[in-house]
């Protein structure tokens, strides 16, 4: 959960105290999994999420490029029901500038090259990555068939998702880890 300043963008927002607290929880979940590094987005919220994760478990970390949200620099900064119609619409319009500077397709094309690439990157053991619903939602629902606006509506904050490798088979969704 980030501290919400709806005049910053929102690539800028940092994590909140709430945010600092389900990470701890995030970390403890995650524990099971053996993962032997941790890549973050460069965006603050994440980076932050990151640390602590990486810290409860003692893993090396780093960002990477790519991994950002969509970008929705300059989009117009509304109401939850403004948000939540103005994601309804990008996930419905994919090839459509609807929402922002990227459209569906475009943020789904830049995380997966940055996915892909990191893959390259370390071929080897459990791998987790931080990031952002909606680009998240972009990646496992091309891959997957689910419906992207529900999908993005039932993540958490945070939430995590296991997919299998080389295949990308999503393999365990958790949607809320305080939950």
């Amino acid at each position: 959960m980030p501290v919400v300043e709806p005049r910053v963008p929102p690539s800028s927002w940092r994590l909140s105290e709430e945010g600092r607290l389900q990470s701890g929880l995030l970390a403890e979940r995650l524990d099971a999994y053996g993962l032997g590094h941790l890549v973050t987005s460069e965006e603050p919220k994440a980076v932050a999420t990151a640390k602590i994760v990486a810290e409860r478990l003692g893993l090396t970390w780093s960002t990477a490029p790519g991994l950002h949200e969509h970008d929705r620099t300059g989009a117009p900064f509304g109401s939850q029901d403004e948000f939540e119609s103005a994601a309804r619409t990008f996930f419905e319009n994919p090839a459509n500038q609807v929402w922002g500077n990227e459209t569906a397709e475009q943020a789904r094309a830049r995380f997966t090259g940055g996915v892909r690439a990191l893959l390259a990157e370390h071929p080897e053991g459990n791998l987790a990555l931080v990031a952002h619903g909606t680009v998240i939602t972009l990646f496992l629902t091309h891959h997957e068939d689910l419906d992207p606006y529900g999908f993005w509506r039932s993540l958490g904050l945070p939430s995590f998702c296991v997919l299998s490798l080389p295949d990308l088979v999503l393999r365990d969704v958790v949607l809320d880890v305080g939950a």
